[in-house]
């Protein structure tokens, strides 16, 4: 199977490189360390496999993964991170990635990899055990997003929920009473709530 590496630590590269080369199953056809030249790459070589890290400059892993994906919808993308980040994992999860990895137990990537290529979907034990709470806050992101409510927003809806007052959230926040009031209305608005009360219980019905 043709394999693409893409990683911003060439260490890191040339080290798996070697490693997955020894299997005579797997050929390295490219390596790189960002990605937008793993997109560029992609498109050129069209690997089986593409093996690739998350943060990386000027874009990262999981930016390139959505392009790609967005091209080529059958991409099989395995995710191999020192990071194990709620956000990171919802946010391949949600691309369609076919695997998410930490680099510590490096002797899953090959079984990994060979997996993936049979068309598995492969998570280590570690992110398996957080799965179950990160569905659910997919979940919610997936509907904060559906009504377009902001970070700051939706920090304000659950302090409605909490039952604090206006002046308790300024407080707690950091804000002043009269942004407050402007976000909730803005929030009103997109929801099309009345008041309050219809807040916290649109809080309760689908996101908590």
């Amino acid at each position: 199977m043709k394999v693409l590496l893409v990683d911003d630590d060439k260490l890191v590269c040339s080290s798996l490189k070697i490693i997955l080369s020894a299997d005579k199953e797997i050929e390295i056809i490219g390596t790189c360390n960002d990605g937008k030249e793993a997109v560029t790459l992609y498109r050129r070589l069209h690997p089986d496999i593409l093996l690739m890290d998350i943060r990386m400059d000027p874009m990262s892993g999981l930016e390139a993964g959505e392009r790609i994906l967005m091209d080529y919808p059958d991409a099989k993308i395995l995710y191999l991170t020192t990071f194990l980040d709620d956000d990171y994992i919802i946010k391949a999860l949600h691309l369609g990635a076919k695997g998410y990895l930490l680099k510590q137990n490096y002797e899953s990537i090959l079984p990994s990899i060979k997996a993936v290529s049979m068309g598995q979907n492969v998570f280590g034990n570690e992110i398996i055990t957080k799965l179950p709470n990160l569905m659910g806050k997919a979940g919610r992101l997936k509907t904060l997003a559906h009504y377009g409510i902001n970070e700051r927003e939706f920090e304000i809806i659950t302090k409605i929920a909490d039952g604090l007052s206006n002046k308790e959230i300024s407080e707690t926040l950091f804000l002043s009473e009269g942004t407050i009031r402007n976000n909730i209305s803005t929030i009103l608005e997109k929801l099309s709530l009345r008041d309050r009360t219809q807040i916290a219980i649109f809080y309760y019905k689908n996101i908590a």
